[in-house]
């Protein structure tokens, strides 16, 4: 995800449009979703199953709309990264998947059915929010006052929240589609859409920004979203949404981390609070795996 984030970010630079470079993203991501489905015969099977698992209503309809959930958290970051930082956004963000993955876990709404509502669990979340919040405490440095963050911060914190939510559908939708090939397909099927219909709005009021660049690694965003779509609609099967939102958070700070470190962008400078807070997010997800009653401990009692 860092990576994607840092791709789209410079097609964004190159056309001068955020909103054009989410679209892009999502079109390039839905037609190789298109090709795999295609291709391999688990994802024709897939295919060859959405329309009867639709039909026989084996999981809420509104469930195919869990893309729309994608286009509006890159909506977000179009509008809002520019005002409030990568810090603050990723801050924001990760506090609405954290809280809204306990709830989702708690009423069962994933495939992986109800998950106690443990100790160990609501620490592991609100640790995993502090250890964010530490690891980019050094970007945080020079953002304008609270007041002013309010209103654009609403954003990227529903937008996480709702993130919990996508999964969990994506995992019950591959689940009866059989494959989370199908589920990442529907989900750029209708993150496109919704993108494209916003997209043409602006034209119609700004027109057409800069043409397409030429360098092809600026269009591997998309290719990088399927394969994050696919791995949570799989993994929230048996981890669950928190586990599943936690595992994913770790991996985004360690990538920011390793790109700070052999790629960096200007102005870019690794701290140990950076290391640090990472680190502080792995301790984190294992302590959200932990049961409150540890092996022993009521006998010993």
């Amino acid at each position: 995800m860092p990576v994607q984030s840092r791709v789209n970010g410079a097609l964004g630079a190159k056309l001068e449009d955020g909103l054009a470079a989410a679209l892009v993203s999502f079109s390039v991501g839905l037609v190789v979703m298109i090709l795999i489905s295609a291709t391999l015969p688990r994802g024709r099977a897939g295919a060859a199953r959405l329309l009867p698992a639709l039909r026989e209503r084996r999981f809420p309809r509104y469930y195919v709309l869990a893309g729309a959930i994608g286009g509006y958290f890159v909506l977000s970051q179009t509008l809002t990264v520019a005002v409030l930082g990568v810090a603050v956004f990723t801050v924001a963000a990760v506090a609405g998947q954290t809280l809204t993955g306990l709830v989702v876990d708690r009423l069962g709404i994933g495939p992986a059915g109800k998950k106690a509502l443990t100790v160990m669990r609501v620490v592991g979340a609100v640790l995993t929010i502090a250890a964010v919040a530490w690891a980019v405490s050094p970007k945080l440095a020079g953002t304008s006052g609270a007041a002013d963050l309010l209103l654009p911060v609403l954003l990227p914190l529903t937008a996480g929240m709702l993130m919990s939510f996508q999964q969990a559908m994506n995992g019950t939708t591959g689940m009866h589609y059989g494959t989370p090939i199908t589920a990442t397909l529907v989900n750029f099927i209708i993150g496109t859409s919704v993108l494209g219909l916003m997209w043409l709005v602006k034209v119609a009021v700004s027109g057409v920004g800069q043409p397409l660049p030429g360098e092809w690694y600026l269009y591997l965003g998309g290719p990088m979203g399927c394969i994050f779509i696919g791995l949570s609609a799989l993994l929230v099967r048996s981890l669950g949404v928190l586990l599943t939102s936690l595992g994913l958070i770790g991996g985004q700070l360690i990538g920011s981390l390793l790109l700070d470190i052999f790629l960096p962008a200007p102005g870019s400078v690794v701290v140990a609070a950076t290391v640090l807070g990472t680190l502080l997010t792995l301790v984190a997800i294992v302590v959200a795996t932990l049961p409150w009653n540890m092996p022993g401990l009521l006998r010993r009692r």
